[in-house]
């Protein structure tokens, strides 16, 4: 299992990071070699922070290994698709072709995201629409000329998107959904993964909860006629270092009660979704969601102590975590 690391680019609110602080800790990341990826959050009205193809653009500058991609582009379907593909290519330029571009619905309570939708004439029941016409149109856009597209949310005629990404035949798109309730619900929104993209990310924290939706995610990509093992299952988790476990657990509560205001994370929660304790227990957090199929976890630090914590993630934790086992026969 792949570990990436998660740029907490909302703290930049409140205190937690800047943007100086987020670019060196992206660079020290690139250059430890332990991280696959350097993610950011994505958002416009609905959780406001630095906008993300920005911030991943100067990222793209400093490091020179890892992919980069938002977990995941809530605005997606607000932004208009052309532009994106626009955008798109020439971050994935920056890049050298390491871009990973995470798309959902973005639907969220907060009443930001209220305020997105008429801003953009855009109705909840559209988001799903615009989520798989908008990839439909970033693919062509990245690998054809002279586009013509005739869908039921956007439509133009002979546009070419130059200069292309530098990956080919495109950067990898995934979806990333939490759908609750009903399971055909939840099953459908897997369908749409496996259909659509190139790979899954979920941010689900419940054990049992997440071992099925990754089970049936897999299953759904094999009866969408792709081969299983060369799609991606990504879990979007967080991760606090510290010994004294209730000192670790309280201080990611409130973190991540400033960080998603007016959400609510209580202590179970926050214990399923927060690798705490000492670096022997994150180990063992990573090496039990690496036994659920998850193929890459995406670490995001809960704590006031960004660089300090870092420091033990890459320190104590990874290398471990790295290791391969030694067998009994030495």
């Amino acid at each position: 299992m792949r570990v990436s690391l998660t740029l907490p680019n909302r703290g930049v609110l409140f205190g937690v990071t800047t943007a100086a602080q987020m670019l060196d800790m992206a660079e020290a990341a690139d250059r430890s070699g332990l991280f696959h990826c350097i993610w950011v959050g994505d958002s416009m009205l609905g959780k406001p922070r630095m906008e993300s193809i920005a911030l991943l653009a100067a990222i793209a500058g400093r490091t020179r290994q890892v992919r980069l991609g938002p977990a995941c582009m809530a605005s997606f379907p607000l932004r208009d698709p052309v532009m994106l593909a626009y955008q798109w290519a020439s971050l994935d330029l920056i890049a050298g072709g390491r871009t990973i571009l995470v798309a959902c619905t973005g639907l969220v309570e907060q009443a930001g995201a209220r305020v997105e939708g008429q801003l953009y004439g855009l109705e909840p029941r559209d988001r799903v629409k615009r989520l798989i016409e908008w990839i439909r149109i970033l693919r062509l856009l990245w690998t054809e000329d002279d586009v013509s597209f005739h869908g039921e949310q956007y439509r133009f005629e002979h546009v070419t998107i130059d200069p292309k990404p530098a990956a080919k035949p495109h950067p990898p798109i995934w979806i990333a959904n939490n759908a609750q309730g009903d399971r055909a619900l939840i099953e459908r929104t897997h369908r749409r993964a496996a259909r659509h993209a190139d790979g899954w990310q979920t941010s689900v924290w419940e054990p049992e909860d997440l071992r099925w939706r990754v089970e049936d995610t897999r299953q759904k990509v094999i009866e969408a006629g792709k081969d299983p093992d060369k799609f991606d299952y990504c879990l979007y988790q967080n991760i606090n270092v510290n010994e004294d476990r209730r000192a670790g657990l309280e201080e990611s509560e409130r973190f991540l009660n400033t960080y998603y205001t007016p959400e609510t994370f209580d202590e179970q929660a926050v214990s399923n979704w927060v690798a705490l304790g000492s670096p022997d227990d994150c180990v063992e957090r990573l090496r039990f969601f690496e036994s659920l199929g998850v193929t890459e976890v995406a670490l995001r630090i809960t704590s006031w102590d960004q660089w300090g914590q870092y420091r033990r993630l890459t320190e104590e934790v990874l290398p471990t975590y790295h290791r391969p086992a030694v067998s009994a026969a030495g």
